[in-house]
């Protein structure tokens, strides 16, 4: 696979003489980088589209010379089998979420998405201000580095949380109403969480659920929010949508570049793709406020959907159960302890002020004349 092309006789003969003699190679700047992504999501998803907007911003920002191609899930290798796809180079980087390795360890559900704010009560805007200003970040390359041993430098890049409890084929009023039914989950301890509260969650890539619930495999399911779901075509099986969820209170999709790939990059490259990931974290942001309020307004007026609010005895229910799971793999897992330790003592900071003045946004939402 050819993923760093040199302009110039002279360039390229200095590119195969460096590899010849096994001394590494760093582009330039003024070097033309290939990049080859695989996302975990269909490209009818939001999520594949921002994704070709971060490759846009490389290429400008670049001036031409950073060049990222997106390929939708599924395009070499299986959702699940991304990551070590990378690791080996198979595909120079991918995107998806981190619990999608939660059988490699567990703690990478606590960076992607620590269900009801990890039992802490911190939000989608909490949980990103933990990663890159309490330490988040550092932990976060420590376990895919240092832990997990795999080769790949992994960034943030989309903040998509808080994800609706989802979808249903009939109403349900109560805990004891979803426990009767098939529902699909996200993988790792979130499913956990949810078959400790009685739950029969199963999980599956997001291309599938849709197909598995028209041969009536699941009953229900979650996937990230109104529009991403509308686009997946979740109306045309479902009638029947809950929007609070805590299994996702906080929800972030990540980018995974080989490490070979990545220390190859120029300093400027480097900083470019950084850059780009944080400009599109702001993107998500606009994208899900605009993009979902949208397609909530779609799914009823065009489609018959009925959106409904989450019974409220799955709350205290889930938050009880989270704090189980999360303290019984504690025992188990140095990391995982870590990191949830980590997230404590900063909620322990930031949600006595931040959820406090977020309620402002509710007292008005709930006196605005278009609630």
């Amino acid at each position: 696979m050819e993923r760093l092309t040199r302009r110039g006789a002279l360039g390229a003969g200095a590119a195969i003489g460096a590899a010849g003699l096994g001394a590494p190679f760093a582009a330039s700047a003024q070097s033309t980088v290939r990049i080859k992504f695989q996302t975990a999501v269909p490209t009818s998803s939001i999520y594949f589209e921002l994704m070709k907007n971060f490759a846009t911003r490389c290429d400008k920002m670049s001036g031409g010379k950073l060049k990222f191609e997106m390929l939708p899930d599924g395009a070499v290798v299986a959702a699940f089998e991304m990551l070590d796809a990378v690791d080996k180079g198979v595909v120079d980087g991918g995107y998806s979420w981190a619990h999608y390795w939660s059988g490699k360890n567990s703690a990478t559900g606590l960076f992607s998405n620590p269900a009801a704010g990890g039992g802490t009560g911190m939000d989608q805007l909490s949980h990103v201000a933990w990663l890159f200003q309490g330490g988040g970040m550092a932990l976060y390359r420590k376990m895919y580095q240092e832990v997990m041993k795999m080769n790949v430098e992994p960034l943030f890049v989309q903040p998509m949380g808080p994800d609706p409890l989802g979808w249903f084929k009939a109403p349900i009023n109560s805990l004891d109403d979803m426990r009767k039914l098939k529902y699909r989950a996200p993988p790792g301890l979130v499913g956990e969480i949810f078959k400790e509260m009685g739950v029969n969650a199963v999980a599956m890539p997001g291309g599938e659920i849709v197909p598995a619930a028209q041969r009536g495999v699941i009953d229900a399911a979650e996937w990230i929010g109104p529009a991403d779901d509308l686009a997946l075509g979740f109306h045309t099986v479902f009638k029947h949508y809950y929007l609070q969820g805590l299994h996702q209170s906080t929800d972030i999709g990540e980018i995974v570049i080989n490490k070979g790939v990545w220390d190859k990059l120029s300093p400027e490259h480097k900083a470019i793709v950084e850059t780009a990931a944080m400009a599109t974290m702001t993107e998500t942001y606009t994208f899900n406020v605009y993009r979902n309020a949208l397609a909530i307004q779609k799914m009823k007026g065009e489609f018959g959907v009925t959106v409904h609010d989450t019974p409220k005895d799955i709350f205290p229910a889930f938050i009880k159960a989270t704090n189980t799971v999360y303290d019984r793999e504690a025992q188990k897992n140095a990391l995982f302890k870590e990191v949830l330790e980590s997230q404590r003592k900063f909620a322990k900071t930031v949600v006595p002020y931040w959820n406090k003045i977020e309620g402002l946004y509710y007292n008005l939402g709930a006196d605005s004349p278009y609630k």
